[in-house]
């Protein structure tokens, strides 16, 4: 695939989960889950070993098959476009946080509540509205936007695909605990790793497009001490480049987490959402410019 041609391909799958969203019925993940949990039935056992092999056995044969597709005359021009589309949640984040915005400043707070529980893994009783939802956009927006363009500009359509399958794998096995520490163990890393550029590259586009020099600053000073290499500076340079504050405790599974603060200023509120939103949309426009340019350039 050339330069121009990877950036056309990126433009129009971008186009193409704009307009149609995530699919509705079939979705391909759905049945990746199914294989997923058909192979942890089969396989677990508490130990690394074990969970590696059953992530290579969930994503090395669709990776090898999305390559295999690629190859096939027609079906390898069409191929790419689905194979991006596929692995991208950007539209899919803006259905799920724009009406958490929208319930706020209604004054539905429970509604509200209901809605952004749905995308974080926090106690919906004990989450602060808001900036849960402000959190959530920025570090989807590496998860289900920028990783997948990221590997797919690395190594075509089989690279989104399995970036998108190992981020699945990570949110299904990636927990510390007595049932996946140790088996869930390579999910865990292999998705850190995926996402060890692209996530630094998120936090860059996040920082160019908001309050520059305040991002870095937080990213720098305030990252590394969140929990996770990767959405630690996400986060932290998103809330920066905003000028929110984000982060503090929170309780998972009946539990409290003492989170450390990101960011500056006041606590997210509602217009927040839809400004981290449009940080996300305005990072993706920025990025198909950038492939662009860069297929001009070598063309």
């Amino acid at each position: 695939m050339t330069f121009i041609t990877m950036a056309l391909t990126a433009a129009a799958a971008v186009a193409l989960d704009w307009w149609l969203g995530e699919p509705r019925r079939r979705h391909p993940l759905v049945g990746f889950g199914r294989l997923a949990a058909w192979l942890e039935r089969r396989l677990y056992r508490p130990a690394r070993l074990l969970g590696l092999v059953a992530w290579a056995l969930a994503v090395l044969p669709l990776t090898g098959l999305a390559w295999a597709l690629g190859q096939l005359p027609w079906l390898g021009l069409v191929f790419p476009v689905w194979a991006l589309y596929f692995a991208l949640g950007h539209r899919s984040l803006h259905d799920h946080l724009a009406p958490v915005a929208d319930a706020l400043a209604a004054g539905d707070e429970a509604g509200a509540r209901q809605l952004v529980a749905r995308v974080v893994s926090r106690d919906a009783e004990a989450l602060v509205i808001a900036p849960a939802a402000v959190e959530s956009a920025l570090e989807n927006g590496n998860d289900g936007v920028f990783g997948a363009l990221f590997w797919f500009a690395v190594a075509g359509a089989p690279g989104a695909i399995l970036y998108r399958l190992a981020n699945t794998l990570d949110a299904m096995w990636g927990y510390r605990g007595e049932r996946y520490g140790r088996f869930g163990w390579a999910a865990a890393r292999l998705d850190d790793l995926f996402n060890y550029v692209p996530a630094r590259l998120t936090a860059l586009t996040y920082a160019l497009l908001g309050r520059t020099r305040q991002a870095l600053h937080c990213w720098r000073r305030q990252a590394p001490a969140w929990d996770g290499v990767n959405p630690g500076a996400v986060m932290a340079a998103g809330a920066g480049a905003l000028a929110v504050r984000l982060g503090g405790p929170a309780r998972y599974r009946g539990e409290w987490h003492a989170r450390p603060v990101l960011g500056v200023g006041a606590v997210a509120g509602a217009d927040d959402i839809r400004r981290a939103l449009s940080l996300v949309r305005h990072g993706v426009l920025l990025w198909l410019l950038v492939m662009a340019g860069i297929g001009v350039a070598h063309a």
